[in-house]
């Protein structure tokens, strides 16, 4: 049975790491729901096991045991294709490395997930020219990766995760490698833009003051979720 209006559903999630004889576990009998128009900030120490829950979610990783649910579809026994169309029509990843495609310009790199899945139109164009002038980057679009400061890479890349209107979108330190002004400036819009397109968000943070933006905030302690008030 699935959560009424649910985009991801984690459900007895153990993720366990193997040495020879030696068993790590990092994920322990976890469940979360993160529902559409929900931005849910996750926070914790390094090593904590944060990264490796978004990377479950997201179905980059698979869960030793347990359900992962996106949208409505089981996804544990789904083929390697079969979720990767999903990440294509539902998710949007923003990393604290902007991953941006060094021989392609800033609006090339905005429209990759169009291009990829073959469905870029002169519509899309356009939307994705008014997306980068909202974050102020309508100066930059034929420019390289090679050429933009720190911020205006990671803006690009939080625009291109958002290009399709993700129904689901996941972050792992989206703001990791900018100074404070800058981290505040960028992650106010990414924020703006969750709530504009209202698409669930997963947010992983070291950053308590920016986890003070969202909706809900957990900290992830000894392999579980716990609610937390900062």
């Amino acid at each position: 049975m699935t959560a009424k209006g649910a985009l991801l559903e984690l459900k007895n999630i153990t993720k366990t790491y193997f040495e020879g004889d030696e068993a790590l576990t990092i994920v322990k009998k976890l469940d979360f729901t993160l529902n559409a128009g929900e931005t849910v900030g996750l926070v914790g120490p390094s090593g904590c096991g944060k990264s490796t829950l978004l990377n479950i979610a997201g179905l980059l990783d698979a869960p030793t045991t347990g359900d992962v649910i996106v949208a409505g579809q089981h996804c544990n026994k789904m083929t390697d294709a079969a979720k990767t169309r999903l990440r294509g029509q539902s998710m949007g990843f923003v990393f604290q490395f902007h991953h941006l495609l060094p021989e392609f310009t800033v609006l090339e790199n905005v429209l990759m997930p169009h291009r990829i899945d073959g469905s870029i139109t002169p519509t899309m164009e356009k939307e994705a020219l008014e997306l980068l002038a909202e974050v102020g980057l309508q100066d930059r679009i034929k420019a390289f990766p090679s050429t933009l400061s720190g911020g205006e890479k990671q803006r690009a890349a939080i625009i291109r995760a958002l290009i399709k209107r993700p129904k689901l979108l996941l972050a792992d330190e989206p703001t990791g490698n900018l100074d404070e002004e800058k981290s505040q400036q960028v992650f106010a819009l990414f924020l703006k833009l969750v709530q504009e397109f209202q698409c669930g968000a997963l947010i992983v943070t070291h950053d308590e003051r920016l986890a003070q933006k969202m909706g809900t905030v957990y900290r992830m302690t000894k392999g579980h979720l716990e609610p937390c008030m900062l």
